[in-house]
């Protein structure tokens, strides 16, 4: 176990190299050694986990919980969730004890000026994730310096070069401990730790968000191809530019030094 806090060790240096002294370090680290180390030795008190409490997310927070119960964790409700999500939610805090889950949401007036039909996303996929996810999103991380998410290499070609650790375009440290996890690694942690399944996995949801942008996925196609089906959307925007374009946030070389 490592004795002192890799921080320590990078006294003097910008965050940028930071990140990427961790990624050079800690590649092939296991996802609840990142955790901890996230957790409790580089960022105590100023780190969350994001979660949108879909059908793998059970992994990521039994992980959390195992590390941390207390730890923020933030769950962005858009108003337009499926209510087996809200269900699974409230399902999954109580079975893994999380302490501090931590409900975001858009500004009510902001949605009263912007879609007050409530039919934004039919119009602007992107205007409307930005007012009911990426803006709220940004507001909750000002108390944070860095964020954990459930992310993996193999769920779309948009990711998959993911490094355990990036730096975001807001200058956050981002911690993707799952990064490398494959599918199979997910079903045996499942199957392992007898965790529950997300109630809408059994009807063909692979990846899940608000109810009116999501679809079934097809046997074959890509676990994320049902969000914002028959566009070229690939992200919701928390992981992409501030302008709305699926390009993802800027990764650190990790032999690249300021």
């Amino acid at each position: 176990m490592v004795q002192e806090k890799i921080s320590a060790a990078l006294n003097g240096e910008s965050t940028k190299e930071r990140v990427a002294s961790l990624n050079a370090r800690w590649r092939t680290i296991q996802a609840e050694r990142v955790l901890r180390l996230a957790l409790l030795e580089e960022f105590p008190g100023r780190i969350a986990v994001s979660s949108s409490f879909g059908t793998e997310s059970a992994v990521l927070l039994h992980l959390v919980s195992r590390v941390y119960k207390a730890a923020p964790v933030l769950f962005l409700d858009t108003g337009m969730h499926f209510p087996e999500t809200i269900a699974y939610r409230d399902e999954l805090i109580e079975r893994l004890g999380l302490r501090d889950v931590r409900i975001v949401r858009p500004r009510a007036e902001e949605v009263a000026s912007e879609d007050p039909s409530k039919t934004l996303h039919i119009e602007d996929f992107d205007a409307c994730c930005a007012l009911r996810k990426v803006r709220p999103l940004e507001v909750a991380m000002d108390d944070f310096d860095a964020w954990i998410t459930g992310r993996k290499r193999y769920q779309n070609t948009d990711r998959e070069d993911l490094p355990i650790f990036e730096l975001d375009t807001t200058g956050k440290v981002k911690v993707n401990p799952l990064a490398n996890w494959s599918p199979t690694d997910l079903q045996t942690y499942f199957r392992e730790h007898d965790l529950p399944r997300h109630p809408l996995e059994a009807q063909g949801y692979k990846s899940i968000g608000c109810s009116t942008c999501t679809t079934p996925v097809a046997e074959g196609e890509d676990p994320r191809a049902g969000r914002w089906r028959e566009s070229e959307k690939t992200e919701c925007g928390i992981h992409i530019t501030a302008d709305g374009k699926v390009v993802r946030t800027r990764l650190i070389d990790t032999t690249e030094r300021a």
